[in-house]
């Protein structure tokens, strides 16, 4: 079972986040249920619901959106079914009734698309569809709240007695007007209504003349209102009826009550289910605006987090429109400890801040905001000692208050522990704090717990450089500026920049030449040496990017040659095929043309026609020469299909022959009277032509691209 106290909760500002998250909720329960997140005791089920809200945030981009999950409070229904013989109201029976509608609407949707949304379907698996419930309702009440007259024979019966007599009702009371009005008692108002009640508007010198119940006056006195006798009577009788119908819908109602009582753990699940989905909604949401996703999970006891982002800073500089800086931090077996130190305001406590918020967020069923190939793992414990905890209450100095801390933090240190400790081992003499703070630290190496703190102390320095396990690093500063850059650099100590930083800040250069002559020169020294590997490490980065940049300036450009040289090859095999092709076609052209002229000058066809057939059979062979392989496969194939249908034509021509010798000779076709100019076409042909001129039974018909003579009685007409 893991261990988070609530302190821990509070120094990483945990609860402001779960507050902001609340607020993309859409209902109140949902809300409550956001504000009430806190990191679940055990891996178990922790990343199905981390697959639930990257799910639920990658439907808000896609064509299958989540449909609608709304629903009203549905607890004050569950007290009532407890108590036998109870009531609900009409409201709790169609907020129930929408809650089961929204529920199947749900869990069809995720059954449907769990190709999209697996841990979505599979937080709804145990349900099932159920249609009773809302079907039951509604055969009582309807979309208005109403209840239907046909929920029972009896109701049915009433309301249509209400009905007619609200029918003589008001014909009873017209018959009144037009009577008395007629005789001129009434007032020029004629009618008003009182207590939902038509009343007579009677003169007040007529109103002892006018039978029926006085229901009250104008304020002059002047107008006396009364009910009509008649009218009276069977306001009477309805107000009985009205009576039975309430009795009648109460014992509907009960009923209805008692149907849904056996089914209180369901309508209880049904809400459960819905404020689960309400809650997935808000972290999706919060994710969206936060450009959060859900890292790679590690088997292994490791956290690497690349371009790591604070929430809570995000979210306010995303108001204020300032940029945020990401910070990179990695721990695994080999680098468990990391040591960061440096000056004030350089980020130290931010970047803890931010590794022990989104590993309580990541925990809690959150996405975080960091780089999708950063790689997160499962911590039992996390434990944190940030910012000023001077205890008022138990009169503790803050050195006090912290060594009261890292009691508790060695009993529950081991090999599954995140700890974040802030200015460790101030508040106390440098040296002696500092020796404390040594063996505090080795412990919790020997633990083989992972943590991140910050210090100014030059020996926990020295440690972390020489344990294998343990590692310095600095946030990065700009030794000009004196600048934080916000970036922190693993692998070596920061310098304090404690004289730059005075400087800086004004004062005089004199009284700090004092300061260094009264510390030791040693520390000086060792402090001037880090500060000094800091620049050179600046320096290093800034030329290796500079380096890095011109690399893949280079790469790029060399891409680009390479490709318009590929380009340009194939631009000129295109080129050389299409100039191959035009002069063979300018060759054919040419030959074309000699041909034309010749057959301009002499008009005969037989040799233009054998030339054009020589001229055909050369570029044949050509093209044969060409694909000599595949023809000659081809030729085989046709060879033998050619064989086969020659077999067959033989015998078929053989049973022609036989059957035209049996069969009697036709007799010769009559001539069909052709004239110049009709289409006309062979008896065994297709080709379509028209006669130029008839002479001695023969005509020249022309086919468009030549002409030519044929016999009247191999010619038939075509229409």
């Amino acid at each position: 079972m893991g261990y988070i106290p609530k302190k821990t909760l509070e120094d990483l500002e945990f609860y402001r986040v779960t507050e902001q998250i609340a607020d993309f909720a859409i209902t109140p329960m949902g809300k409550a249920s956001c504000i009430g997140l806190v990191p679940m005791p055990e891996p178990k089920g922790l990343l199905k619901e981390l697959h639930a809200v990257s799910e639920y945030l990658a439907s808000f981009d896609n064509d299958n959106r989540i449909p609608n999950h709304g629903f009203e409070d549905l607890s004050p229904a569950f007290q009532l079914l407890k108590i036998e013989n109870s009531v609900l109201e009409v409201t709790a029976f169609r907020n129930i009734a929408a809650a089961s509608q929204t529920v199947n609407t749900l869990l069809l949707f995720f059954k449907k698309f769990k190709t999209y949304y697996p841990s979505l379907n599979h937080f709804g698996s145990e349900m099932k569809v159920n249609k009773e419930i809302k079907k039951e309702i509604d055969s009582v009440i309807d979309r208005f709240g109403e209840i239907r007259d046909n929920a029972s024979d009896n109701l049915f019966s009433l309301r249509k007695q209400i009905q007619a007599l609200k029918g003589k009702i008001a014909q009873s009371f017209n018959n009144a007007l037009s009577h008395y009005q007629k005789l001129d008692y009434l007032d020029d108002i004629r009618e008003s209504v009182v207590e939902n009640k038509r009343v007579l508007a009677v003169k007040a010198m007529y109103r002892r003349k006018v039978k029926g119940g006085i229901m009250g006056s104008s304020k002059t006195g002047s107008i006396v209102f009364i009910e009509p006798e008649v009218t009276l009577n069977f306001s009477r009788e309805l107000q009985n009826l009205v009576f039975e119908e309430s009795e009648e819908i109460k014992i509907i109602l009960s009923q209805l009550t008692d149907y849904l009582r056996p089914l209180l753990d369901l309508i209880k699940l049904f809400q459960s289910y819905l404020i689960h989905i309400d809650t997935l909604f808000a972290r999706a949401r919060y994710g969206q605006t936060i450009n959060a996703l859900l890292p790679i999970f590690s088997d292994q006891q490791e956290l690497e987090l690349k371009n790591a982002y604070h929430p809570l800073l995000l979210r306010t500089h995303q108001l204020e429109n300032k940029k945020t800086f990401p910070q990179d931090i990695r721990l695994h077996p080999k680098s468990r400890i990391v040591v960061i130190s440096g000056p004030n305001a350089g980020g130290k406590s931010i970047t803890l801040k931010t590794v022990g918020l989104l590993q309580l967020m990541l925990q809690s069923g959150i996405l975080i905001s960091v780089h999708e190939k950063s790689r997160v793992c499962w911590f039992d414990t996390i434990l944190t000692d940030i910012g000023d905890n001077q205890s008022i209450e138990n009169y503790l100095s803050t050195y006090s208050y912290r060594l009261k801390n890292m009691k508790d933090f060695l009993k529950k240190c081991d090999d599954k522990t995140l700890f974040l400790i802030d200015e460790f081992g101030t508040g106390s003499d440098p040296e002696l704090g500092g020796a404390l703070a040594e063996v505090i630290l080795e412990d919790f190496y020997e633990r083989k717990s992972f943590g991140l703190i910050t210090t100014h102390y030059a020996n926990l320095k020295l440690l972390a450089n020489e344990q294998s396990a343990m590692v310095n690093a600095n946030m990065q500063f700009n030794d000009k500026t004196l600048e934080p850059i916000f970036k922190l650099i693993l692998g070596e100590a920061g310098s304090s920049f404690t004289f730059e930083v005075a400087q800086k800040n004004g004062i005089p250069f004199s009284l700090i030449n004092r300061a260094k002559k009264k510390i030791e020169r040693g520390k000086v020294r060792f402090d001037a040496t880090i500060a000094k590997m800091q620049k050179e490490r600046h320096q290093i980065a800034k030329t290796g990017k500079l380096l890095k940049e011109k690399e893949n300036k280079f790469e790029n450009e060399s891409e680009r040659l390479e490709k318009l040289n590929e380009r340009l090859k194939s631009k000129l095999v295109n080129y050389q095929e299409l100039f191959d092709h035009n002069k063979k076609m300018i060759v054919l052209g040419n030959k074309l043309n000699d041909l034309a002229e010749r057959f301009f000058q002499n008009n005969k066809k037989r040799p233009l026609i054998a030339e054009l057939l020589r001229l055909v059979e050369s570029e044949n062979a050509k093209r044969k020469r060409k694909t000599a392989a595949l023809e000659k496969k081809d030729r085989e194939v046709k060879k033998e299909v050619t064989k086969e249908v020659t077999q067959k034509l033989v015998s078929i021509r053989k049973e022609k022959k036989k059957k035209k010798a049996a069969a009697p000779q036709p007799k010769p076709k009559p001539l069909v009277n052709l004239k110049v100019g009709d289409k006309v076409r062979m008896l065994d042909g297709k080709s379509v032509g028209s006669i130029d001129s008839i002479e001695k039974q023969k005509a020249i018909v022309n086919y468009g691209l030549f002409t030519t003579q044929v016999s009247l009685d191999q010619l038939e007409i075509v229409h």
